[in-house]
């Protein structure tokens, strides 16, 4: 039995999570708000309820969804290397993986470093409960004595939290591109913080959508099958249900453009008519003029220049560089 496994297993194998069934108090400020702003703005954290959280599975195995595929071969072609270096001196060490989701990429890793008698815990930290109460049954399943520390949580009070219950290496999973949906100053805070909450030694893999041809991109956001679109308009059913709202979802539209100058995709819903709609629980009548938007999502496509910049100013160093066959996206170790 691993070291890991025997000191700490006491204190990280808790799947209990405790949830509140009231409506989320951020989606309550972000739609009275966001509906208010000019241009209008919905944030796409809120794209996943349970209903967000299935359509995005469908999406990451849509043929024009590369993203999924690519991250998934970098991580398969390159695992043994990431275990090296996740374990340069045999530290046991802990996963925690910011927006686990349904977890897919990651299981990956999770079977080679159990098959590799790896001494490690995994902690997957994600804020919808759906998402994760099905990885936690799903993991049990597979790997029934692997350590798991579940979080219904934002990123940064998990990494408090975990930081209190054992003195192992952090190895920080932020997988799937997710850094592309911050604003360059907020994806620089959010390194900051993450910096300031490890310690030396501690690592950050980092999935990076990188910069390629334009129309590969904007394929990817305006898929075939209409699943983005649905994605999309599934932020306005949750509010419906919600907030007690009357938003006709057959009067909006999903519209993404991408602009290579910048490697921003950005995602809209449009109004198709000029309407109102009324939000009960705020007591809000938003007005919409045919042809207005809410924004509800940005992704950028970066750069190797931009990540090892990025890295720089936020104070890690770049230790791991791993890309898929074609280059169409990286996974990064930012070191501590």
């Amino acid at each position: 039995m691993a070291v890991y496994r025997n000191t700490f297993s006491d204190s990280i194998t808790s799947e209990s999570l405790t949830v509140s069934q009231e409506t989320d108090p951020a989606l309550i400020e972000e739609v009275r708000t966001g509906l208010q702003k000019t241009p209008k703005r919905l944030s796409s954290q809120f794209f996943y309820d349970a209903e967000g959280s299935r359509i995005f599975a469908e999406i990451m195995h849509s043929p024009d969804y590369y993203l999924t595929r690519s991250e998934y071969e970098v991580l398969d072609t390159h695992k043994a290397d990431l275990l090296r270096q996740f374990t340069p001196d045999n530290r046991p060490f802990e996963l925690v993986e910011l927006g686990a989701g349904d977890g897919l990429k990651t299981k990956i890793l999770l079977g080679f470093f159990e098959d590799q008698k790896a001494d490690f815990a995994y902690a997957p930290v994600d804020i919808s409960v759906d998402a994760l109460e099905g990885l936690i049954v799903d993991i049990r399943k597979q790997w029934p004595d692997l350590p798991l520390n579940p979080r219904h949580s934002d990123y940064f009070s998990a990494l408090e939290q975990l930081s209190d219950e054992s003195d192992a290496r952090r190895i920080v999973l932020f997988l799937g591109s997710n850094i592309g949906n911050f604003a360059p100053d907020d994806a620089i805070d959010f390194y900051r913080q993450l910096h300031d909450r490890l310690q030396p030694g501690d690592l950050v893999l980092t999935g990076f959508d990188l910069q390629k041809h334009p129309a590969i991109i904007h394929t990817a956001y305006n898929d075939r099958q209409g699943l983005t679109k649905a994605f999309n308009l599934n932020l306005l059913r949750r509010i419906n249900r919600e907030l007690d709202a009357d938003f006709d979802l057959t009067a909006f539209d999903h519209y993404e453009v991408y602009n290579p100058e910048t490697g921003e995709a950005r995602s809209y819903l449009v109004s198709q008519k000029a309407q109102t709609v009324q939000i009960t629980t705020l007591e809000m009548t938003v007005p919409f003029a045919y042809g207005e938007i809410i924004h509800t999502e940005i992704s950028r496509k970066f750069t190797r220049a931009q990540i090892e910049q990025l890295a720089q100013q936020t104070g890690f160093t770049v230790s791991g560089w791993f890309t898929d066959g074609k280059g169409y996206f990286a996974d990064v170790v930012f070191a501590r």
